[in-house]
């Protein structure tokens, strides 16, 4: 099978992915750019963190039409991790392969549990605590600079519990945090892009924007637990899959 439509498979995984459930594409991203079309640990981190950030943003259009986006209340959780996520970015490439994959498979493998273990939505809201939501940002920020993924899996539980927003409004917010810390992070890998294989990255993405616009669909017609769960279980599976390659190698 050829690299382009393997590309085009794993964008529309991805894409489906980030606009039905507002995260999780890029955790599936990098492991598909690394063991599917052979690219290195740092140029699939680079490339996911550019295939999200113009995911999101059409995920995020879609999801503000409805009015399901809290934009200040996002972007002063984004701001948080802007920072970090450029620190983080810059930290990347100087670690070896084999960390940034224990790493990944880490907080994949966390992300699925944490995705198995929800309970849904606040019935009512709950007060903001500017400290947490500065400190979860933060993290956030870090983990997206690092192993190239936008946080989404962990913003929509933080946004939840942290500052008491319903699940379908935390989704969409979720989508421009993903955004900006995405392009924070991208700001530190500049020159890391010019080695990737547009030829592959391109379909990849177009793909995902395609995705994204079907799993916006898909989120209002499907039970979003259900969805949740079945991410959750092909997630644990990846991450698995990356902590045996990475041991054996």
């Amino acid at each position: 099978m050829s690299a382009v439509v393997l590309a085009l498979a794993a964008g529309a995984v991805i894409g489906l992915a980030l606009g039905a459930l507002g995260g999780g594409g890029s955790v599936l991203a990098v492991p598909a750019l690394i063991y599917l079309l052979g690219f290195t640990p740092v140029a699939a981190t680079t490339a996911s963190l550019l295939i999200v950030a113009v995911t999101s943003v059409v995920a995020l259009v879609a999801h503000g039409r409805e009015g399901q986006v809290r934009w200040s209340t996002g972007l002063l959780f984004a701001a948080a991790g802007t920072g970090p996520a450029m620190l983080g970015g810059a930290l990347a490439g100087r670690l070896p392969a084999s960390v940034l994959t224990v790493a990944f498979a880490g907080v994949a493998a966390a992300a699925a549990m944490r995705m198995l273990t929800a309970r849904g939505s606040v019935a009512e809201p709950v007060e903001v605590r500017p400290g947490r939501a500065a400190a979860a940002g933060a993290g956030l920020g870090t983990v997206t600079g690092v192993l190239g993924v936008g946080g989404g899996f962990l913003a929509v539980p933080a946004l939840v519990g942290v500052l008491g927003i319903r699940m379908r409004e935390a989704v969409g917010t979720s989508l421009l945090v993903i955004t900006v810390n995405s392009l924070a992070a991208l700001m530190m890998r500049a020159g890391t892009t010019d080695g990737l294989d547009w030829a592959v990255v391109a379909p990849f993405t177009a793909a995902a924007v395609l995705g994204a616009w079907d799993g916006k669909r898909l989120s209002a017609k499907l039970p979003g637990p259900a969805l949740q769960r079945v991410f959750a279980v092909v997630l644990l599976a990846v991450a698995a899959f990356m902590l045996v390659d990475a041991v054996l190698r």
